[in-house]
């Protein structure tokens, strides 16, 4: 779909890198720029203590691009990254807008060089504001920030740190969705567009429910253990052989029955006290009790026979090791094939969409370090001799 669309990558770690791949994924030509000790993120397992050789975590968040490594620290370096975007569609970022500024690669600097430009800067903050230069990580902008962090832990427990990414891939979401529309200005104006994504907004559109409860009643209720969830037929339950399920009862009063049946206790919906939401929420814990209870009669299979009768939405509770053998994760197309630098291809996450009938995979592997350095100096115009002292002075590797 993006074939033809040349992407200037300027950014490390997760974030914009992720939206940077799903556009790489979509056929667009990224050519990301590695600061001279490379994308931190090359590093990542060592970070934490493990000698691996091989990095799933890079790879997946830099499959199909071209590496050059430049010293944009210095002149020489800018106007390398200055002569790449002269002529590209989509200038990405996630390098803070006071270090932009003070190297000339801000939005008015490069539009001035390139009106069609589309320049997405993908930060903590935002571009305004007393915290716009402020380093910004997933777990602290998009889960601790934005109000995540206390709102998902049951009331009084400790908050707990945020998976790898959960919230950089998020906003990669967020961020490549909006690159596209401002190409689809660009593509019908000839104009760009300055796009800004940040973990923080990215965050609060996340949990936009809750977040338009608290802002138009200026309270929100907190997340409640098991016993006390409202309504308690929207829960987690354990099965005999000791699988949990999640159930969903959907708006109103006609999955109440139905689930009574599919548990095997069809006389608890005629309980009058158990009648409307409001009983229901009064009795939480006696209707999770007789739940549970009636739910452990029965094997998840049997359970899932049930409830599907019933025709009540539910799901299996799974680790990553289920949902990598999981076959309708594969049915999805959420898994595919990424070209490794051996020659084989390992098992990746894929894009968050599809589109099928058309080749939205990766395009290739992630690349090494600086591997496309010389070839990509070259197609700017610069000869041997040039590219040759950039290396010597150490501009570039």
């Amino acid at each position: 779909m993006l074939e033809g669309i040349k992407v200037v990558e300027y950014a490390t770690y997760m974030a914009a890198p992720g939206a940077g791949c799903i556009l790489a994924d979509w056929g667009a030509e990224v050519i990301k720029i590695e600061p001279p000790a490379g994308d931190p993120i090359r590093q990542f397992f060592g970070t934490i203590g493990a000698d691996i050789a091989e990095n799933p975590v890079f790879d997946f968040d830099n499959r199909g691009k071209k590496s050059i490594v430049v010293d944009t620290s210095t002149p020489e370096g800018v106007a390398i990254v200055k002569k790449l975007v002269a002529d590209a569609d989509v200038f990405l970022t996630n390098v803070r807008p006071g270090g932009l500024e003070r190297s000339g690669l801000d939005y008015k600097s490069l539009k001035a060089l390139n009106p069609g430009l589309v320049y997405c800067t993908l930060t903590g903050y935002g571009l305004e504001g007393p915290d716009k230069d402020r380093p910004g990580f997933d777990i602290a902008s998009f889960w601790s920030r934005a109000g995540l962090a206390k709102l998902f832990p049951p009331k009084g427990s400790a908050p707990f740190p945020l998976r790898t990414a959960f919230g950089d891939h998020v906003t990669s979401i967020a961020a490549s969705s909006a690159i596209n529309a401002a190409l689809i200005k660009k593509l019908k104006t000839g104009e760009g567009q300055l796009v800004e994504a940040s973990l923080l907004r990215s965050a609060l559109y996340t949990i936009g429910s809750d977040f338009a409860i608290q802002l138009f009643f200026d309270r929100i209720a907190s997340t409640k253990p098991r016993d006390q969830a409202n309504p308690p037929i929207m829960n987690f339950f354990q099965t005999k052989d000791e699988q949990w399920l999640c159930i969903v009862a959907r708006q109103g009063n006609a999955d109440w029955p139905k689930i009574c049946k599919a548990a095997g206790i069809p006389e608890l919906a005629d309980d009058e006290r158990l009648a409307n939401g409001r009983g229901r929420k009064a009795n939480a814990a006696e209707i999770v009790e007789k739940l549970d209870a009636a739910f452990g009669q029965f094997t998840k299979d049997e359970l899932a026979t049930r409830l599907d009768e019933e025709q009540i939405a539910w799901a299996p509770v799974q680790t990553l090791a289920d949902v990598a053998a999981d076959p309708q994760v594969e049915a999805a197309g959420g898994i595919v094939q990424t070209p490794g630098h051996s020659g084989g291809s390992f098992r990746s996450p894929a894009s968050p969409v599809r589109f099928p009938g058309a080749d939205d995979g990766p395009k290739g592997p992630a690349p090494t370090m600086g591997e496309h350095t010389r070839e990509t100096l070259s197609a700017l115009g610069l000869d041997d001799a040039e590219i040759d002292a950039l290396y010597e002075a150490g501009t570039v590797k």
